[in-house]
């Protein structure tokens, strides 16, 4: 069967281009085909338009480009409300999704665990619940009830906010028991280091690499949603026998930016136990462009600036160094440009900066004064962030 051919409108900049065909390539296709095939990218300035979000002088040129490819699908890179969605449809007589449909779809793809199938349902509801009372505004004979204020409270708003409580309170319970894990690893004195970053910049091929684990690893994005806890073993700089000691690595969700504050408040129970954790590692991708590489970079700090993150226990890691060539120039290039003193540079792959890395996570771990005990009764106050996503 043929893949969905997709349009995709999207902003101008070469990072904007290439995040978006990465989100449309690693979503479900419509089809059985494997994968939606991308037939033209249009680009424009401004995607706020009252319309159509685009301009009506694009939305025609794009009307007209779906008669000649036959197209099935487009993909608008940006929020779009649902009379916008109905506009575009009504005028090019396919399907329409915004930027945030599309992340939707992906996690519905790649959600394994009960807690982030819960979550997702959550996002679902507070994606879909102003379009529906958008819709029951312009339905004839729509039911309300009596209310405070304006037109009044839709019968949909009930059944959402009760849809709503009930998926809260299944998150709660599973809130509750993962707690009651994390309180039974911190009472064996376990210290724990968490992996960070932009979608798709190793976290999960470094943390199969340390704990001999076998998670999916995928160039596509948000191949991980749910998080994972698994020990690893360092040598004990303490111990005259050289004995080595456990550690506790926690991966989970990359970040990702332009996401809306709902997302990020569906997954707060999962970035709390990574913010939690004794030292957190932030991996970026140091094959990239300059320019993405900065992007990224201060994309994953406003997440962790508006998470309140103790910005002392995180330390900058450099990842898939062994395709680049000439990578001390390079490593050199980019900690400049980032103001990161003392880069630590790994493959994944290869080895290469592994056993560096582990004797950095060592001395600091060893240096920390709270003990485990202190740290039981601490948690991180999650914020839902403005700028970026997770």
């Amino acid at each position: 069967m043929n893949s969905t051919k997709v349009i995709l409108v999207t902003y101008p900049d070469e990072f904007s281009i290439q995040e978006a065909k990465s989100l449309v390539e690693s979503s479900p296709s419509s089809t059985a085909a494997p994968q939606p095939q991308i037939v033209k990218v249009f680009t424009q300035k401004y995607l706020n338009h009252s319309q159509y979000g685009l301009g009506s002088g694009k939305a025609e040129e794009i009307k007209d480009f779906v008669k000649q490819s036959k197209a099935d699908q487009i993909v608008v890179d940006e929020h779009l409300t649902s009379k916008q969605i109905h506009n575009i449809e009504k005028l090019t007589e396919v399907q329409v999704i915004d930027r945030e449909r599309l992340i939707l779809n992906i996690f519905h793809s790649r959600a394994t665990t009960t807690e982030a199938k819960l979550q997702i349902e959550l996002a679902e509801v507070k994606y879909e619940m102003p379009r529906v009372r958008e819709n029951a505004k312009l339905t004839s004979g729509s039911t309300e009830r009596p209310g405070k204020g304006g037109m009044g409270e839709y019968t949909v708003d009930v059944k959402f906010r009760d849809l709503k409580r009930r998926i809260k309170e299944k998150l709660a319970d599973a809130h509750l028991k993962r707690e009651l894990y994390r309180q039974q690893r911190l009472k064996t004195k376990m210290p724990i280091v968490s992996l960070i970053g932009y979608t798709s910049s190793g976290k999960t091929t470094l943390f199969n690499m340390l704990t001999s684990e076998y998670k999916e690893v995928s160039s596509s994005l948000f191949t991980t949603l749910s998080t994972t806890t698994r020990s690893f073993r360092i040598n004990n700089k303490s111990d005259k026998q050289g004995k080595e000691s456990s550690v506790l690595l926690v991966d989970t969700v990359g970040f990702i930016s332009r996401l809306p504050h709902y997302m990020i408040d569906a997954f707060k129970s999962t970035l709390e136990e990574s913010l939690a954790a004794d030292l957190i590692l932030l991996l970026i991708d140091a094959s990239e462009k300059f320019e993405d590489i900065k992007i990224k970079y201060e994309s994953c700090w406003n997440v962790l600036d508006e998470l309140k993150v103790d910005r002392s226990k995180v330390f900058v890691i450099l990842t898939k160094c062994d395709g680049i060539i000439d990578s001390s120039e390079r490593i050199g290039s980019i900690a400049d440009d980032l103001i990161i003193n003392n880069p630590i540079a790994i493959s994944s792959k290869t080895g290469y900066g592994i056993h560096k890395l582990k004797t950095m996570i060592r001395s600091n771990l060893h240096s920390q004064s709270p003990s485990r005990e202190d740290q039981s009764s601490e948690r991180v106050k999650i914020v839902p962030s403005a700028g970026a996503g997770v």
